[in-house]
Formats: structure tokens, sequence, C-alpha cells
């Protein structure tokens, strides 16, 4: 017999609920390009036709553990995003904005 996942929800304790809401909110806030690509319910095949490439492109891509931050760029905004760089210094979270004027023809942004 299937269980409905809310009468399942519904009925943990509180405490295990909270964790499993916590954890599910890190796993959506730290994701690799294939996973984000994903859940944008993207395939390689249409990225790849938005950024002018193969396919087998996007996907050695998503393999990479580096790349140039305008390529980053160009893929987060194929999917519709804006990428921005933070860093997490000691007394707070900083955003680095030199980055923003990495196309050709781009005007730096505030």
């Amino acid at each position: 017999m299937a269980r409905n996942f809310k009468d399942f929800r519904a009925k943990m304790p509180r405490r295990a609920r909270l964790r499993s809401e916590k954890a599910a909110r890190k796993m959506l806030s730290e994701m690799g390009l294939a996973q984000l690509r994903e859940a944008m319910e993207l395939t390689q095949e249409s990225l790849a036709e938005t950024l002018h490439v193969k396919q087998a492109s996007i996907s050695k891509m998503e393999r990479r553990s580096d790349m140039y931050i305008s390529t980053l760029s160009k893929i987060i905004e194929a999917m519709g995003g804006e990428l921005q760089i933070v860093a997490n210094m000691p007394n707070g979270r900083v955003r680095i904005r030199q980055f923003r004027k990495i196309r050709r023809g781009t005007k730096t942004a505030s």
C-alpha cells in the first residue's frame, strides 16, 4: 500500500521534520551544473543550442572542476540566471563586482 508523503511527514517528530527540511534546503542551495540544468528542466541539447555549442561541450563543462568565470556566467545566463561571486569573510559576506564586465560590449553594472 502506497503512503502519501504529506501524511508520512505529518507523523514525523518535529525535530526530525526540521532536520529533514534543513537538509533539503542545503541540497537545493548547493548543486553542480548538471543538477542545476536538470532542476531547470533543460537538456544538454537545448542548453547547447542556446549557447551555440555542441552537446558534447555541455557534457564536458558539467564535469569540469575549473573553468573561466565568463564561461560559467554564459551557462548560468543561458539557464535564465545571473552569476554572482560572493566571498564569505569573517565579518560578513561580500559580493565581488570586478567580474561583471566579462563580455565584449557589456557595460559595467553597479
